[in-house]
């Protein structure tokens, strides 16, 4: 790797006078650096969709090849974000995020001046996967470096909170994204541009650069780079796993993957808890429009709503996920992991069997999905955060953005591409019914998975 790359060196401490204050307010910079860093880095993943009607009205590309293209953001992203991990441990996480960021929305911004032709669609679907492939091996340039910026800037009995706060940034950048497309769509017609589907590429893409300077800015690789001591040492909590690792040290790769990574058990575990909490999150968010409509339990708008709803309450969820493990655990996740994804499995529950329960109860099916829907969106991204916090806290800190990948590649790879989309869908063919079973099936294997971790956070 480049040496433009190599993390900083630990610089002379800063006299003791002023440890406190510099502490501080750079702990608030880094965190926002990497919460609107992350955030940005949603402002262009998800811009095909937004923009495919238009284009599939234009002739340019049908909805097959729309989901060809789409789903190789999700596949380059499962191997990416592992990858990355590894290479990120070894950088500067702030020249590491903040590089990827600016190619990965250069790449997209490209998207919008592509000369598209209605006469050869398969070249255009073609562009758009090699495109989007790209985007999604450079989005794993994203939460790698955020795990390692959050295991140096903040210590063990506080990190899971401070990251359930920060892990509501990807809800934020999805929401952003679409605002931003609705701007850009607007501005594009007031200029006379007939293509205004263009807009939902290029506005998002600068406004992700104008983000990307500010990282620059806010973030910085550790706290003894910045003439500070250890945030173990300036907290005195020195919980979690002890590490003889110097500042600016590159571990040997085979010791990061194999003696960290690969050989410890509890990763294992903690990444196959992930991949069904992964199951449930995308099984349920992203076949709800569908389910909804085909069973005629909803119209198009209200199931849109319903979906919004789920994905919004997320972010509150996870907060108070990351409160409870903080306030009550100490830290710990595996307990309110347990407990939220009991609360996912009732909801599961719920969502499985709603026209039975309207007919018993004689309250509308709306009613019910609506209910369904916000008590898992509620309790499931409080594991999705906590599950990533875990598998850092059970390494040492110059291999987390590594656990934070391989965990993350079980989550996207396995939960998502595998078992939300493949079996699910595959499911969903023959019944709705036993597609929404199967979400109970994975709710349970999470608790039990979450439960048998619980181990790893006693020692």
């Amino acid at each position: 790797m480049s040496r433009f790359f190599d993390p900083p060196q630990a610089k002379p401490l800063l006299p003791k006078e002023k440890i406190d204050k510099v502490f501080k307010s750079m702990r608030f910079k880094v965190f926002m650096g990497s919460f609107l860093g992350y955030a940005a880095y949603y402002l262009v993943r998800k811009n095909l969709s937004l923009a495919a009607p238009d284009m599939i009205a234009e002739g340019l590309i049908d909805k097959q090849g729309v989901g060809i293209a789409a789903s190789a953001v999700s596949i380059a992203y499962a191997f990416s974000k592992f990858i990355m991990g590894t290479l990120s441990d070894r950088s500067d996480a702030r020249k590491f995020l903040t590089v990827g960021l600016v190619i990965a929305s250069l790449v997209m911004m490209a998207v919008g001046f592509i000369p598209y032709s209605a006469a050869n669609m398969a070249v255009n679907v073609a562009v758009l996967f090699a495109f989007m492939l790209l985007v999604g091996v450079l989005s794993g340039m994203g939460w790698p470096p955020c795990g390692r910026i959050m295991a140096y800037w903040f210590s063990n009995n506080e990190r899971s909170f401070k990251m359930s706060l920060w892990n509501t940034s990807h809800t934020i950048g999805a929401g952003t994204l679409g605002l931003l497309a609705i701007f850009g769509v607007g501005l594009f017609a007031d200029l006379g541009i007939e293509q205004t589907w263009r807009a939902n590429f290029i506005i998002p893409s600068a406004f992700a650069l104008v983000l990307a300077g500010f990282c620059w800015w806010a973030l910085r690789d550790t706290p003894e780079s910045c003439g500070l001591p250890p945030v173990a040492d300036w907290r005195n909590d020195h919980s979690g796993v002890k590490t003889k690792e110097k500042v600016g040290e590159k571990v040997p790769f085979k010791t990061q993957l194999f003696d960290y990574v690969l050989k410890n058990k509890w990763i294992w575990m903690i990444a196959l808890a992930n991949a069904f909490v992964y199951m449930v999150r995308y099984g349920i968010g992203d076949w709800a429009p569908t389910y909804l409509q085909e069973t005629g339990i909803m119209t198009a708008a209200e199931s849109k709503m319903a979906f919004s709803i789920h994905n919004y309450v997320g972010a509150v969820g996870t907060i108070v996920c990351g409160w409870i493990s903080a306030k009550f655990f100490k830290g710990k996740c595996a307990p309110p992991n347990i407990i939220f994804m009991g609360l996912v499995l009732v909801g599961c529950l719920i969502y499985w069997r709603v026209p039975a329960i309207a007919l018993a109860t004689g309250i509308s099916a709306k009613v019910w999905v609506y209910v369904a829907l916000i008590l898992i969106g509620f309790c499931i991204y409080g594991p999705v955060a906590l599950v990533s916090i875990q598998a850092l806290n059970l390494v040492p800190k110059n291999a987390a953005g590594t656990a934070a990948g391989f965990v993350g590649l079980s989550g996207y790879l396995i939960g998502d591409s595998l078992l939300s989309k493949i079996i699910v869908g595959g499911v969903a063919d023959q019944s709705w019914d036993m597609a929404n079973f199967t979400m109970v099936i994975g709710a349970l294997l999470g608790i039990l998975l979450c439960a048998l971790t619980l181990p790893s956070e006693k020692k």
